[in-house]
């Protein structure tokens, strides 16, 4: 999140928590992808499902950045869209390698935390 802003939401959680729990989310979707990958008999339609992986990586990667230079509107439609790959991953995956799909559920319920924070800057944000 963006520390130089006027306005910060009472529920955002201090810098140094978000460093950890980024450590601990890229881990559990690291090993959400091996397990895919390493089950590829399992897994129907693979390619298609590491290719939502890798978008919603993309946009992952992508995000702060937009976030920062306050551009809040794009950066809620980024979290939106990393959200909806996200889920229809975990979705896919669900039934072929369930471990996959539940470890990306605490990513998916973090980006849900940042999306309401993302809001809050966006509803509060100077027009």
């Amino acid at each position: 999140m963006t520390f130089d802003s006027e306005y910060e939401p009472f529920f955002q959680p201090p810098g140094w928590v978000v460093g950890p729990i980024w450590a601990v989310l890229y881990t559990c979707m690291a090993c959400s992808l091996s397990l895919v990958l390493s089950n590829s008999e399992k897994v129907p339609f693979q390619k298609r499902i590491i290719g939502l992986f890798v978008a919603q990586l993309l946009l992952n990667l992508a995000w702060p950045s937009v976030f920062n230079s306050e551009q809040y509107l794009l950066s809620l439609v980024m979290l939106v869209f990393m959200i909806l790959l996200t889920f229809a991953y975990a979705a896919l995956t669900y039934i072929p390698v369930p471990a996959a799909s539940k470890l990306v559920w605490p990513y998916i319920a973090w980006m849900l935390f940042a999306a309401l924070i993302n809001a809050a800057y966006f509803l509060e944000a100077p027009r």
